[in-house]
């Protein structure tokens, strides 16, 4: 039976770690992700897990230490933030590049400079190509839901993975959530068993060797592989995750999309919002509605092909910038999608929002879907790559 209680997103975070009780956590602290390891740090001195807690002298030193835990076998973790994760990037490619399913706690923050430490993607997408699996939040709800899955999912396909919720609007506020019986947790994720780890004395074997050219693509085509077969089990493990506990999740979220005729496709806790500026506009008689991204790695490109087929207008809101004087990731990766599935329909714009915590109000998403309404009647696109609440 679920239990109700109110937690931040970090707590949430730091009971679904202690519930699962890794082996190794590698943990350096950054704004806005420094509780989680603080709260499971707690759990450690308590006594309560049996994990390892290796605190070190940096972000890369922590990615550092969860690569040769799992590498010999066991379960790793760490949470990070903002320069932290940009800090360890050197070190993520070498986790997916070497098949480790790490699992990485983001507390999404905006990147310096200049100097900020409020939320947007800009660090999650700085490292979308590292070969990891990447998991976005709304809620706090979904933060503690995404973590029970994720070792599944990663472990599965033999791929670290990130689970990524916006820092301060979810890590810190305090939310409504229902946390599930540690039994039944550790039932569900069940135990970490590889089939190949440095400890094993019967099969001696290495870790990180040099990749000549004779070999390097296979094993990058192979990680490819990997990524593709990692849809199906996403949505395996959310279908038997909804079988235990009723919340039931997949690649993506539509909401108000059977009939609608422009919407957007947004990503983490600015759905929210989102929902709201939706409800009053269908009230008005709009046809609007939301595409919520929550796998962005594997980039659930037919899914939303499938779901833009019937619509005039799109709008792909991104909370970053590739700064490629065109457009942000989703915008970019939709498009692709599209383009690949035959659907020339619907006319998309790039928006670009919130960027180092700018307040996204629904009002903000309501001009979005009144811009949106003049495309799909006139057919005129117009300026494709735009800025939201910005002074020009």
């Amino acid at each position: 039976m679920s239990i109700r209680e109110r937690l931040s997103g970090n707590e949430a975070v730091a009971y679904a770690m202690k519930q699962i009780n890794p082996d190794v956590m590698g943990a350096y602290p950054i704004t806005p992700s420094t509780e989680i390891p603080q709260y499971f740090s707690s759990y450690v001195d308590n006594g309560e897990v049996d994990t390892e807690f290796i605190a070190v002298e940096s972000e890369h030193s922590a990615m550092s230490t969860c690569i040769g835990a799992e590498a010999a076998g066991c379960r790793a973790i760490s949470a990070t933030s903002s320069c932290g994760l940009i800090y360890m990037a050197e070190m993520l490619y070498v986790a997916a590049s070497d098949r480790l399913p790490i699992t990485l706690a983001v507390c999404c923050r905006a990147l310096s400079g200049p100097i900020n430490i409020n939320n947007d993607h800009s660090d999650a997408m700085s490292v979308r190509d590292a070969g990891w699996l990447m998991l976005f939040a709304e809620t706090n709800q979904e933060a503690y839901d995404n973590y029970l899955q994720a070792m599944r999912i990663g472990e599965a396909v033999g791929l670290p993975i990130m689970i990524c919720q916006d820092g301060f609007i979810t890590s810190h506020a305090i939310e409504n959530i229902e946390l599930e019986e540690t039994d039944k947790v550790r039932q569900f994720v069940g135990e970490y068993k590889p089939k190949h780890y440095l400890l094993n004395k019967d099969e001696p074997m290495a870790v990180g060797a040099f990749g000549m050219p004779t070999h390097y693509m296979e094993c990058k085509r192979q990680q490819a592989q990997a990524m593709i077969d990692a849809k199906d089990v996403i949505k395996k493990v959310a279908d038997e995750f909804a079988a235990w506990t009723g919340r039931q999740y997949g690649l993506i979220e539509k909401y108000e999309m059977d009939d609608a005729e422009e919407a957007i496709i947004i990503i983490g806790s600015s759905a929210g919002t989102a929902r709201e500026a939706i409800k009053q506009l269908r009230a008005q008689g709009k046809k609007v509605g939301m595409i919520k991204i929550r796998s962005f790695r594997p980039f659930p490109a037919e899914e939303i092909a499938d779901a833009l087929k019937n619509v005039k207008a799109f709008a792909a809101m991104d909370k970053d910038d590739s700064f490629n004087a065109h457009c942000g990731p989703i915008y970019a990766e939709t498009c692709a999608g599209l383009y690949a599935s035959g659907i020339i329909g619907p006319k998309g714009i790039s928006y670009i929002y919130g960027l180092g915590g700018r307040d996204v109000k629904v009002e903000s998403i309501q001009h979005v879907f009144a811009d949106l309404e003049k495309i799909a009647e006139t057919g005129d696109v117009g300026e494709t790559y735009r800025y939201l609440d910005v002074r020009e």
